[in-house]
């Protein structure tokens, strides 16, 4: 039965899916108004947050005036059964509680929700991720846990790995052959601080951080990884070559055709029209299927462009959620280890002394690269980055390696990252992986 059947049905029979939200930020307020409408088949049954006062305020946006607050499995068992919305401030009470089918995992954090994502599959809980952060760094290792767990980890539809990774699907069931696959992106900044984003910031109701992030390529890096590593495509170069195109369908003579044959691509284009949504290209040199292709305007070939218009990430997770649960089929999940990574890279030049502040600050951007490149030169993962302190100096726009800052693991997501290295290492030598020997 198709997912929409599906869910329909569930509607009908009245056992919707049951979401647990973790995060109510401006990305879960979005996700909770979309989910209280309520999409068929698919309930928002709690919402755990740090900040009470925030998910007091998601719920209100989205039509809610009655919930129930507690941190007590019992408590909130009954109160879900009885149709009341749950409050809790510890997200461990939705991966305990045995009402809620899905967790939908959207702060942005790393180590928070690695904790999340963990706790979640040691409970049966399938996982939705609207976290490019963590997903690009730790989704192949937490993908092969989800696995174990017999549950569904997965990215989801609306943000563009997903709409991209949709596209390619649909377009190698039809018997084509995906060659590239990426973003349209606006501009690219690598410069651009919390102080430049603010009043961006301001007006999307957005964290300047995270605003900062969208600008200067690295969370568009974390998409694209996160492609990448679904995909098996490689990135072409450090960074990618986002050619700037007046429309989407130029950018199939404007990426190297040898290297979208050998390895497949992940990319972006610059400033192209419809300026949203995502790209995936097709290489056929077939005589009577590339004249019947032309004939249908998709150009001479032999590499064609098919493209998606529009990504909506709080409209699109109903779908995502519904393939997850209802056929166990994740929208856009790591096919094996990591292939690609994102990279920190000083954004000025950077004094030893210095501390990082991560995603979104003051004093690196993440660039995406090919695992076995990162892994030869000692590059330190963006999402890895946050809190460490500077041994040395680091000129501007050069990659910061490990060899560049303090060692010590500083919790679980060093952890998971250190196996995922011993779990797949790379064909270069994974060098101070364990950030305890230095170079």
């Amino acid at each position: 039965m198709n997912v929409d059947l599906a869910l329909r049905a569930l509607e009908a029979s009245h056992q919707p899916l049951k979401v647990g939200l973790v995060g109510a930020g401006a990305s879960g307020r979005a996700i909770a108004l979309q989910l209280a409408t309520p999409a068929p088949g698919i309930r928002l049954a709690a919402i755990a947050n740090r900040t009470r006062m925030h998910a007091e305020s998601a719920f209100r946006d989205a039509g809610i005036t009655d919930w129930r607050c507690t941190e007590n499995i019992q408590e909130a068992e009954m109160a879900i059964a009885a149709g009341k919305p749950l409050l809790t401030e510890d997200p461990s009470v939705l991966s305990r509680c045995e009402a809620i089918d899905v967790i939908v995992e959207v702060t942005g954090t790393v180590e928070p929700a690695a904790r999340v994502v963990l706790d979640g599959l040691a409970h049966g809980k399938h996982i939705v991720l609207v976290n490019a952060e963590l997903d690009s760094l730790l989704g192949p290792v937490l993908k092969a846990k989800a696995d174990q767990a017999g549950v569904v980890f997965t990215h989801t539809d609306g943000e563009e790995p997903g709409v991209a990774m949709t596209l390619l699907r649909y377009l190698e069931s039809l018997g084509l052959r995906p060659v590239a696959a990426g973003n349209l992106k606006g501009m690219v900044d690598h410069y651009r601080t919390p102080e430049t984003q603010v009043a961006f910031a301001e007006k999307h109701g957005l964290d300047s951080r995270k605003a900062t992030s969208f600008a200067d390529a690295t969370k568009l890096s974390m998409e694209t990884a996160i492609l990448a590593n679904a995909t098996g495509f490689h990135v072409g170069r450090r960074g990618m070559y986002g050619p700037r195109c007046k429309h989407v369908r130029e950018i199939a003579q404007l990426l190297p055709a040898e290297q979208m044959l050998s390895t497949g691509l992940v990319d972006f284009a610059l400033g192209a029209e419809p300026h949203t949504g995502a790209f995936v290209i097709v290489h056929e040199d077939v005589p009577l299927k590339k004249s019947q292709l032309a004939y249908y305007k998709l150009g001479d070939g032999p590499f064609y462009v098919f493209y998606t218009p529009f990504h909506l990430p709080y409209a699109q997770i109903a779908s995502t959620i519904g393939r997850a649960v209802v056929h166990r089929d994740p929208t856009v999940a790591p096919m094996g280890g990591p292939v690609c990574e994102v990279v920190a890279t000083a954004k000025r030049d950077l004094k030893a002394g210095e501390l990082l502040d991560g995603v979104g600050g003051f004093c690196a951007y993440g660039l995406i690269d090919n695992v076995s490149g990162s892994r030869e030169e000692n590059a330190l993962p963006m999402g890895l980055s946050e809190g460490r302190t500077l041994v040395r100096d680091v000129l501007k726009d050069h990659v910061i390696t490990f060899a560049d800052v303090d060692a010590g693991s500083r919790g679980l997501a060093d952890e998971l990252w250190r196996e995922q290295c011993e779990r797949w290492p790379s064909t270069a030598k994974v060098k101070d992986f364990t950030l305890t020997n230095r170079t």
